[in-house]
């Protein structure tokens, strides 16, 4: 209140102890929660395995549809939740399983236990999975590191922003559609038109690996959006190889 219109995308970084009520939503009278806080920005919750289960199931619809419904005696009622989810996670209990110098000190049943908290299909909803390695404390220090031939993050925001106005003269005739992840069927075989190798490549994967449907639509909606960052106005094969090492590593 008294604030004027939001102008910067929100980001929201609820604590692993949030109650279901809090991050998404509800109670007597029904309020927003944090899903609905980030709504047209980012959700990052750390320690994603420290999440109770039930919590984490309730995202599913929210990820899916775009809002929230919370449903009282006194009636329903509709909160939007279109953000974009970043989650970060530790491989085990203690942190340390296939770390290159440090032995891990869980138990097999424990690191089973602890990776079967995420679902198939919220890990399903997760469009990109990526292992961050083990970085020597010598290399965060070194001012001497090899950047030659690196990307600057100056030069990638450019290139993300470039991507965004692409996306936004797109969908300019699609309502309520801003962007890749947004499509719906209809729209990606509108709008992604793949190269008959990429075709190929992505038919074999979907055989071999027996992708869901969910998976399937997926990839092709980020590679279309790795095409976009490369000016390219067709995904070609490598757009969709990459999208396929963003999955995870038990469904690839």
């Amino acid at each position: 209140p008294g604030g004027g219109l939001v102008r910067r995308r929100p980001f929201r970084s609820p604590h692993h102890t949030t109650s279901r009520m809090g991050l998404i939503g509800g109670g007597s009278k029904p309020m927003p929660g944090e899903i609905s806080m980030a709504h047209r920005g980012v959700l990052f919750l750390d320690e994603f395995a420290e999440y109770p289960r039930s919590i984490l199931e309730a995202l599913r619809q929210p990820l899916e549809d775009g809002i929230v419904s919370v449903v009282r005696v006194a009636g329903q009622v509709k909160f939007p939740a279109k953000f974009m989810l970043v989650a970060a996670s530790n491989p085990c209990p203690c942190g340390y399983l296939n770390h290159p110098k440090k032995e891990c000190q869980c138990l097999p049943g424990q690191i089973s236990r602890y990776q079967k908290r995420f679902s198939g299909p919220i890990l399903d909803r997760i469009d990109m999975h990526v292992n961050v390695p083990f970085v020597d404390i010598s290399k965060l220090r070194s001012s001497q590191s090899d950047t030659s031939g690196v990307e600057g993050s100056k030069q990638i925001r450019q290139r993300v922003v470039r991507s965004r106005q692409i996306q936004t003269e797109r969908f300019k005739a699609e309502p309520g559609i801003f962007s890749n992840a947004e499509m719906r069927n209809k729209q990606v075989k509108k709008y992604c038109q793949l190269r008959p190798e990429a075709e190929s490549l992505l038919q074999q994967a979907a055989i071999k690996f027996q992708l869901s449907a969910r998976s399937y639509f997926r990839l092709i909606k980020v590679g279309r959006t790795i095409s976009d960052l490369a000016g390219a106005e067709i995904i070609e094969p490598g757009h969709i190889a990459e999208a396929l090492q963003y999955r995870i590593r038990e469904e690839i």
